[in-house]
């Protein structure tokens, strides 16, 4: 039960309230380069304890149960302590960056009750290519955010407006990762009208 993977999956979850202590602080830079260096880590850890029970035949029920759920936690984290810190605000739209991030908050938690209807279906539903993109443009999208924070000098100007460079990178993959969270929700929510009354 308790191998080198779980063990890992469980310290992503554990790492979780340091990570948000750290994101609490927008004027303070170390700190954000400290919880960036933490998320890089932590999802380091997500890409090993996946490989490493693949590999050695260690896919135990603990792990799939906890590794979908330490993902989400940390995405959910994250957009909220950002959110309310006001860093999803940016240029042109302010404060309307907040609505991607709840989408993308949407579509995990419409998607995890989707999972556990169709688990009682014994439905298995394969994450899709479309969705491993999602997936990729989120964990960027986020980690750009805290680096923006992190390295506020890092700027230049666009059309009259100075830019962060990460925070720029970020805004713009969490619109990519809301657009690809409305499509993937969408395939995944087609597949489970099949199977309701």
């Amino acid at each position: 039960m308790w191998t080198l993977p779980n063990i890992l999956t469980l310290s992503r979850i554990l790492t979780l309230p340091l990570l948000g202590f750290l994101l609490w602080w927008p004027g303070w830079a170390l700190g954000y380069l400290f919880a960036f260096a933490l998320y890089c880590l932590m999802g380091i850890t997500d890409y090993f304890d996946g490989l490493l029970a693949r590999s050695s035949g260690a896919v135990s029920k603990l792990g799939i149960f906890l590794d979908p759920i330490a993902d989400k936690i940390m995405v959910a984290t994250v957009i909220l302590v950002l959110a309310a810190q006001g860093i999803l605000r940016g240029p042109y739209v302010g404060d309307a960056h907040v609505i991607a991030g709840l989408i993308i908050l949407i579509r995990e938690i419409a998607v995890s009750g989707l999972r556990e209807f169709l688990g009682e279906l014994q439905v298995s539903v394969p994450v899709s290519k479309l969705a491993k993109w999602k997936t990729t443009f989120q964990l960027v999208s986020l980690g750009a955010l805290i680096l923006g924070q992190g390295l506020p000098g890092w700027n230049f100007m666009l059309a009259g407006v100075e830019h962060n460079v990460p925070h720029l990178v970020g805004l713009v993959t969490l619109w990519g990762a809301a657009i690809l969270t409305v499509i993937t929700g969408w395939d995944y929510l087609r597949v489970g009208l099949k199977y309701m009354d």
